[in-house]
């Protein structure tokens, strides 16, 4: 009861305060006569609720009655704004952060310089004025707090806010033809969308990745939807366990990314070439990719794997027991590196996942194998590498052994390709040619390391015997002289 009579007296305090504020305001009394539209949609502006009048954007006198009084420009009248002197009107006030904690905001104050730097603070076709003004998203009249489910930038309300101008073929043409008009089709048919659309506003939308007032051209190294840096925009809400904890959905994906060997490859050695988290998921059509959509997502990337392992018998196999195929033996967001030790049946390999000796016995005996070549050509490898380089230091000519080295190594990645296709034949056929490939060098290495030991030894025993001869000469001739 207490709590309603508290309601009570702040509503009749605020219709009070309002009363008398557009009592002695003569420009909203006048143009409320008048019946006009903007007057009407003040009423309920976020500014209007604060005690700012509509001198205080438009300028003049609100105290006179008098038109050419109160619209005087001695008054500071400036009527309607045009182009970026609308902005900067706004941001008389909402840039100045001592008048905006006298108004008891808690805004921040940067979003005028955010403006400007951003794709939108880039000037209009006409070249006079920038693209956005803050009306643009805002709206001139009733403007409203972004926690108003009525407000333009409601997270709810966002994409077909921001719709009306990317949605707008004939309007985008005219600053970038490239950008698709059709991300708000794409987005509604994403599991963003669908709870956006549902009314929750806890689902990503436009400003969650692009961000308001900062928004930046995806090719720019400090916007947050930069190739880079979208693991990290994606985080903050999918690494939130308070957040998520309504939609029931692991958040530990970054941790597991940061791990693998995408991540990897993205943090540390900062390739743009290697996938983030919308090259698999998406971005305005963000759809977490069902089972038989993962080896969709992995084959635009992972071409022939995806051909091969389609061609196997393992096709079959995990379809029938509702595998997904690529992620069953690499994972998802820990992608684990293509490395030998996966293959086989010691720790650590994912064969024996499903593989082991009372079952699928076959396939468990062709992993050992096929583990064994893997092992074979390793070492043979590693061999050809030290008998290759003792030979170098050692001055001999291996440039021959050197190139063939190349061919090992080449065989050691196919494997790691052939392998999708399980067939023990192909896959001999891949490592034989290492192997041989292997042997040859080994033996082209050892023969120059022979010939050098070989040339030493002659030379050592060339020395001797010119040394010898010598001394046989030198005594002769002794003699003869004696004689």
């Amino acid at each position: 009861m207490k709590q309603i009579l508290i309601s009570v007296i702040a509503l009749f305090v605020l219709f009070s305060v309002q009363t008398i504020q557009a009592k002695d305001d003569s420009c909203l009394n006048c143009h409320r006569d008048l019946g006009d539209s903007p007057s009407g949609l003040f009423l309920t502006d976020v500014h209007y609720k604060n005690g700012l009048s509509c001198s205080d954007c438009h300028g003049g006198n609100k105290n006179s009655d008098d038109m050419e009084v109160s619209m005087s420009k001695s008054e500071g009248f400036v009527g309607v704004p045009k182009g970026n002197k609308i902005s900067e009107i706004c941001s008389s006030c909402h840039s100045d952060k001592d008048k905006m904690t006298a108004l008891g905001a808690s805004v921040k104050t940067d979003q005028y310089e955010n403006l400007v730097n951003s794709v939108h603070g880039k000037l209009s076709v006409n070249g006079t004025e920038r693209i956005v003004q803050c009306t643009t998203c805002h709206n001139a009249h009733g403007i409203r707090k972004v926690n108003d489910k009525l407000s333009p930038v409601y997270p709810v309300n966002i994409p077909s806010t921001c719709v009306k101008c990317h949605g707008n073929a004939d309007y985008m043409k005219n600053y970038n033809s490239a950008l698709p008009v059709d991300q708000l089709t794409k987005y509604r048919t994403s599991v963003h969308g669908e709870l956006n659309k549902q009314g929750n506003p806890k689902a990503a939308e436009c400003a969650s990745c692009h961000g308001s007032h900062n928004i930046l051209s995806s090719k720019d190294v400090r916007s947050s939807v930069y190739k880079l840096n979208i693991p990290a925009t994606c985080s903050k809400c999918h690494s939130d366990k308070e957040y998520m904890k309504e939609f029931n959905i692991p958040v530990d994906q970054m941790a597991k990314y940061e791990k693998s060997a995408h991540g990897k490859a993205v943090f540390e050695k900062q390739d743009i070439s290697a996938p983030v988290c919308n090259d698999c998921h998406g971005n305005h059509g963000a759809v977490p990719p069902g089972l038989s959509a993962v080896s969709n997502v992995c084959g635009s990337c992972h071409v022939i794997n995806a051909q091969l392992f389609s061609e196997s018998p393992h096709k079959a196999a995990f379809d029938k027991a509702k595998y997904p195929e690529c992620e069953t033996c690499h994972g998802n967001h820990e992608i684990l590196s293509a490395k030998d030790q996966l293959l086989g049946i010691k720790e650590g390999a994912v064969c024996v996942k499903c593989h082991s000796e009372t079952n699928s016995q076959k396939g468990y005996m062709v992993a050992a194998r096929m583990s064994s070549t893997i092992d074979t050509l390793l070492a043979l490898q590693k061999k050809a590498n030290d008998l290759v380089f003792q030979a170098e230091q050692k001055g001999m000519e291996v440039e021959e052994a050197k190139y063939t080295l190349r061919e090992i190594h080449q065989a050691r990645l196919e494997s790691r390709t052939i392998i999708h296709s399980f067939s023990e034949k192909k896959f001999s056929e891949v490592t034989d040619k290492g192997i041989a490939a292997a042997g040859v060098v080994v033996g082209e290495a050892q023969n120059a390391i022979d010939e050098f030991y070989f040339r030493r030894y002659g030379l050592v025993a060339a020395i001797l015997i010119i040394s010898f001869l010598m001394i046989v000469i030198f005594l002769y001739v002794r003699k003869i002289e004696r004689t």
